[in-house]
C-alpha cells in the first residue's frame, strides 16, 4: 500500500500558475506509474496527467495539453504537476494517485492508491 500526501494547491486568479506536489511512502515509488485526477463540485472524476515508472512517458488530458507538466523525482518519492496558464474552469480538488502499472495509463481504475486531495480555487 502506498500513502499520498498532496500539497500545493490554493486560491489563484486566472492565468496564474502552480505546482502540486504528491509526496509518497510505503510501496518502492520508482516501480508504479503516477498520476492526477481531479474532481470539480457536482461532476464526476476526471483524468488529467499520468506518468510512468521512468519518467519518460506522460499522458494528458486534452483540456490541459499544453498547460499542465506532470513530472516525479524517484529520489525524493515525489510527482508534481505544474499547472500553468490557469483557467476557472481549472477549479477542482486534485488528486494524486499511484498505479499498480508501471506504465501509465488514463483509467482510474488502474489507480489503487489516492491521495487526500487539495484544494484549486481559479478566480475569473
Amino acid at each position: 500500500q502506498v500513502h499520498l500526501v498532496e500539497s500545493g494547491g490554493g486560491l489563484v486568479q486566472a492565468g496564474d500558475s502552480l505546482r502540486l506536489s504528491c509526496s509518497a511512502s510505503g510501496r518502492t515509488f520508482s516501480g508504479y506509474a503516477m498520476g492526477w485526477f481531479r474532481q470539480a463540485p457536482g461532476r464526476e472524476r476526471e483524468f488529467v496527467a499520468a506518468i510512468n515508472w521512468s519518467g519518460r512517458g506522460t499522458y494528458y488530458a486534452e483540456s490541459v495539453k499544453g498547460r499542465f507538466t506532470i513530472s516525479r523525482d524517484n529520489a525524493k518519492n515525489t510527482v508534481y504537476l505544474q499547472m500553468n496558464s490557469l483557467k476557472p474552469e481549472d477549479t477542482a480538488v486534485y488528486y494524486c494517485a499511484a498505479s499498480s502499472l508501471s506504465m501509465a495509463t488514463m483509467n482510474a481504475a488502474d489507480f489503487r492508491s489516492w491521495g487526500q486531495g487539495t484544494q484549486v480555487t481559479v478566480s475569473s
